[in-house]
């Protein structure tokens, strides 16, 4: 699941490596509002389910971690309707594991900025390769 706005600057970061995805996995680009799509998760009924979605954690720009569920609550995150925490607790009675990649932005306006763009390709290979244990969890 992809969250973001493609119009928002690094904000995009989740739908764009949502296109990269896309033929290897079922993406569900959700846009800004996630909520709206917890019936197509079920529908699909994963074992495993990816969030990807740009987290102001104060990092450095293009930085990327796994979010801890306890994490999230004390993070702004978005523009989305409810907190991810919300979306993640009611998809946890229906998925097994679900991670949450959180990748700091530098820009909420304009165009995807390089540097997380950059990022944005490295974690999709790592999601290609099935490496999400080489990312980082915030801490």
């Amino acid at each position: 699941m992809c969250i973001g706005n493609r119009d928002g600057g690094d904000d995009g970061v989740g739908p764009f490596i949502g296109d990269f995805l896309k033929n290897d996995f079922t993406v569900i680009d959700a846009g800004i509002i996630p909520e709206n799509y917890t019936s197509v998760v079920k529908k699909h009924n994963p074992k495993n389910l990816i969030i990807i979605d740009a987290v102001d954690m104060g990092l450095d720009h293009g930085e990327v971690r796994l979010v801890p569920k306890e994490k999230i609550g004390k993070m702004h995150i978005s523009t989305h309707g409810i907190p991810i925490s919300v979306l993640i607790d009611y998809l946890e009675q229906y998925i097994s594991k679900i991670f949450f990649i959180g990748i700091q932005p530098k820009t909420m306006s304009g165009s995807l900025t390089d540097v997380v763009k950059k990022s944005g390709e490295k974690v999709a290979n790592l999601i290609k390769n099935k490496k999400l244990d080489e990312i980082e969890k915030l801490k």
